[in-house]
């Protein structure tokens, strides 16, 4: 089950890592995005707010900040990762392409244990 979990969290940060791709490509288009799917996750998981705010805070604050923390192996970093805003910022097709890639090293990281 632990390895379940890891691989879980390590395509988090992958897509996360891929979202601040945009994010510095596109600033406020990518924030756009993502405020106005917090402004929905807000109204979806009321009991999730300590992590809306969170995030609402990163979304104002320096981008730099928000960058550090959106591919943050720390545990604050994952438990915000589970609530992501990000959702739809990388398209359906690059996101699939990446999650293949991910999935065959994960694969082959496996193998060679």
């Amino acid at each position: 089950m632990e390895s379940t979990h890891r691989r879980v969290e390590e395509w988090s940060i992958r897509y996360h890592q891929l979202v601040a791709e945009k994010l510095k490509a596109q600033p406020e288009r990518v924030l756009a995005k993502a405020r106005a799917n917090l402004a929905r996750l807000r109204r979806q998981h009321p009991n999730s707010e300590p992590y809306m705010a969170r995030w609402q805070a990163l979304l104002e604050g320096p981008l730099d900040e928000l960058l550090n923390v959106m591919v943050s192996p720390g545990e604050d970093a994952r438990a915000l990762r589970q609530c992501t805003p990000f959702a739809g910022v990388v398209p359906p097709r690059e996101r699939s392409a990446a999650f293949r890639e991910f999935a065959r090293e994960w694969r082959r990281s496996r193998a060679a244990r």
